[in-house]
């Protein structure tokens, strides 16, 4: 008799042949630049249970452009495996043809150039249109939202989250999880989340005094689909204390809570849970981590790190799924449950191609309101782009956005070097197209943006930059904290990310001059999204917005001030 294992992995490969993902017909299509909606929904109803999956939407209500990385490193036994593959060896792999539609959407070659044909990407209201057609097909679908809702806009720093609440609301999430919303402090969450007309989950969300779970998010929430007992489990992200400034939430802790986690799923289990969902901000890596150490999960829905696969990892018994980021992407799977267990899924990844897809028009205009008092102020024009510029975020050492926001902090603040936090969230800009304050919120939003300006010597920016790699490219990914690699103006260095920490990053040099960093000695440094409490300075969409305003149009050169070793 075959064994489950075996049934899995022959599902899986069936899917990867004959397209069962949904990935191989649209790439197809794609390639003859011929998609329409129905082509993007089409779906072939399978087994008794659907989960409509999204995450790290960071507040874009709008359609927007959004490149995908051309550098993400993996390490260890990560090395060389998805998501750690990009651009040519990224279509290669899934079969993707240069210059379809898929490979727009999940690549960053001619990124501005297949921008201008294909459109933008994202939008609530089309997502919303996806939701409601795979509900026409699968009315008790459960939709889960993975977290980094509540943060990422002018509007919702403005109106703290509600914006986002009222958004997804009219989605009719069943779940979700969280990271950035505690930026918004525990109260305001506390108060949010005590409205959420959905299930708050959180197994490894600790009162940080007692050290017991905290009320406020349970671990888990059954639901009946299908004649099918679900068990979702929330995962929060784990690092909240680490990566975020911990004196917003002093009431909680987090950590991955491994021997926690497996308690759940026993004890969901015990009660009857035929499928176990988690829905998880653990970041990619961590997720294949935690599954290989947790028996029971049937299926990890992945978020934080932004990673879009047209295909679930199977660790195991456990198949990983991941989503993508800023509105992007919905995945939907679906899954034949039969006596209690998982016998077979097929899945797909739904690029949301906003011109496309028929915005909903109840969501679009609820969207409206809530930005219709803010719309002078988003549509502010600032300055532009460049005809040969595109401003992006991710990769793990530069992107072109934060090589514009040092820029604007030495010039801004008069410093020697500039720090730019490596967050992948923020949508992109096309050659010759308006910047508005609206974009420049986009990339700098956060409850924590003071501008600081003060002196390191060094030393110390070596003990900086070795700490944040260690973050990245530490072997083990449960000392990963799912970033990347800090931005840095007016330095250069050398980094060997095969070294321990401490050894990774060496010749460390002064642009402006081409001296080396002299340990010893003092620089002026401005940076931003410092965790300590009391960090004074202006706002650094401030600091962007006045840089932007007196260049007029952007144009950057090449950074090639970090050089990578071992990748």
């Amino acid at each position: 008799m075959i064994s489950r294992r075996d049934f899995l992995q022959t599902s899986m490969a069936a899917a990867a042949l004959y397209g069962g993902s949904g990935f191989g017909s649209w790439a197809r299509l794609a390639a003859q630049q011929a998609l329409t909606q129905d082509q993007l929904l089409d779906f072939d109803t399978f087994g008794n249970v659907s989960l409509i999956h999204v995450t790290d939407i960071h507040a874009q209500l709008k359609p927007i452009y959004f490149r995908e990385p051309s550098v993400n490193i993996g390490v260890g036994g990560n090395k060389g495996a998805v998501p750690h593959v990009t651009g040519a060896d990224f279509r290669k792999l899934y079969g993707i043809d240069d210059g379809s539609p898929s490979a727009y959407a999940l690549t960053h070659d001619d990124f501005s150039a297949l921008a201008k044909g294909y459109g933008k990407v994202g939008g609530l209201d089309r997502v919303a249109t996806v939701i409601n057609s795979i509900r026409a097909a699968r009315p008790d679908a459960l939709l889960l939202d993975g977290g980094d809702t509540w943060h990422g806009s002018y509007t919702c720093h403005q109106t703290q989250g509600q914006d986002m609440v009222n958004v997804m609301n009219a989605l009719k999430p069943d779940a979700m999880t969280f990271h950035w919303e505690f930026t918004l402090g525990s109260d305001r969450v506390a108060e949010l989340v005590e409205g959420l007309p959905f299930a708050a989950l959180g197994q490894n969300i600790f009162d940080a005094e007692w050290d017991e779970p905290a009320e406020l998010f349970p671990p888990y929430k059954f639901f009946e689909r299908g004649g099918v007992k679900i068990a979702v489990i929330g995962q929060a992200f784990p690092y909240m204390p680490i990566a975020n400034p911990g004196w917003m939430f002093p009431e909680y802790s987090f950590g991955i809570r491994d021997e926690r986690m497996q308690e759940m799923v026993d004890e969901v289990r015990a009660q009857g849970a035929e499928l176990v969902v988690c829905l998880s901000h653990n970041g990619f890596d961590v997720d294949k981590q935690m599954a290989g150490k947790v028996t029971g999960i049937d299926v990890i829905l992945s978020g934080h790190t932004h990673d879009a696969l047209p295909e679930p990892v199977l660790v195991g018994d456990t198949i990983i799924v991941a989503s993508g980021s800023n509105g992007k992407f919905v995945s939907r799977v679906d899954l034949d449950v039969r006596d209690g267990r998982m016998m077979g899924f097929r899945h797909k990844l739904i690029p949301i191609f906003s011109d496309v897809i028929t915005p909903d028009a109840e969501v679009s205009a609820l969207i409206d309101a809530q930005r219709a008092p803010y719309i002078d102020k988003l549509t502010e024009v600032i300055g532009r782009t460049g005809d040969d510029q595109t401003l992006y975020r991710r990769g793990n050492f530069n992107g072109t956005w934060d090589d514009l926001i040092c820029d604007a902090l030495i010039s801004e603040r008069e410093a020697d070097i500039a720090l730019s936090p490596g967050v992948r969230w923020g949508p992109s800009i096309l050659p010759g197209q308006d910047i508005t304050r609206e974009d420049i919120w986009n990339v700098t939003s956060m409850s924590y943006g003071k501008a600081y300006r003060t002196e390191m010597t060094g030393e110390f920016l070596h003990v900086v930059l070795e700490d944040v790699a260690d973050n990245l490219f530490n072997p083990d990914p449960y000392y990963q904290q799912g970033g990347d690699m800090v931005r840095v103006g007016g330095l250069g260095y050398r980094i060997d990310v095969t070294k321990p920490q401490g050894d990774r990053i060496t010749e460390m040099t002064l642009l402006k001059t081409g001296e080396a960093i002299d340990p010893a000695k003092t620089y002026q440094v401005a940076g931003w999204a410092s965790v300590n409490e009391g960090t004074e300075g202006p706002q650094i969409w401030d600091v962007v917005e006045a840089h932007i305003a007196k260049q007029g149009t952007i144009s950057l050169d090449p950074n090639n001030s970090v050089k990578v070793v071992g990748a």
